[in-house]
């Protein structure tokens, strides 16, 4: 009946003309996805280097805190540095007495503790310390499976015991 006044019932209604098309193409489709992935491509890398960045100021901050506090130890203890006890430096996190010994904070006991807990390394988030392979000198690479720190007890200098920080 629309035909007779020269309408076109289709071209009129908006409905009927989305029934025309059925959607996207496989070449719409792949140019998109094509898009998407030079986008992440481009994207991904630059989340990432904040991530490093920050692990490793981080690193920096935690190494800057324990070899001040070993000073501060060595000081307080007339030049001895803290012993490696079970992958940890329980002296830094107790009080102890002039010869180094742990106990109860008291006048027995009253230097110290010297930080709350031994950081973790943020590259491996591990907090346990290892003695370096050649003491007296600065390590040029992991020592161990423990990851955290390596410590010199001869020198009371502490070092990143990460593959990152020997590349």
């Amino acid at each position: 009946m629309l035909r007779q006044f020269g309408m076109d019932y289709r071209r009129s209604n908006p409905a009927a003309d989305s029934r025309g098309r059925g959607g996207f193409t496989l070449i719409e489709v792949l140019i998109v996805v094509v898009i998407m992935a030079v986008l992440a491509g481009v994207l991904i890398p630059l989340v990432n280097a904040p991530t490093k960045d920050a692990k490793d100021a981080t690193l920096k901050h935690n190494l800057h805190t324990m070899q001040s506090q070993l000073q501060l130890y060595r000081i307080d203890h007339v030049g001895s540095s803290p012993k490696i006890q079970e992958s940890s430096l329980p002296q830094l996190v107790k009080a102890t007495n002039t010869q180094g010994e742990t106990g109860l904070s008291g006048s027995n006991y009253p230097h110290g503790p010297y930080i709350a807990d031994i950081p973790p390394n943020p590259f491996d988030d591990s907090s346990k310390v290892t003695a370096v392979a050649s003491p007296g000198k600065p390590p040029t690479g992991v020592v161990g499976n423990l990851g955290g720190w390596q410590y010199d007890e001869t020198t009371g200098m502490i070092y990143p015991n990460n593959p990152e920080h020997y590349k």
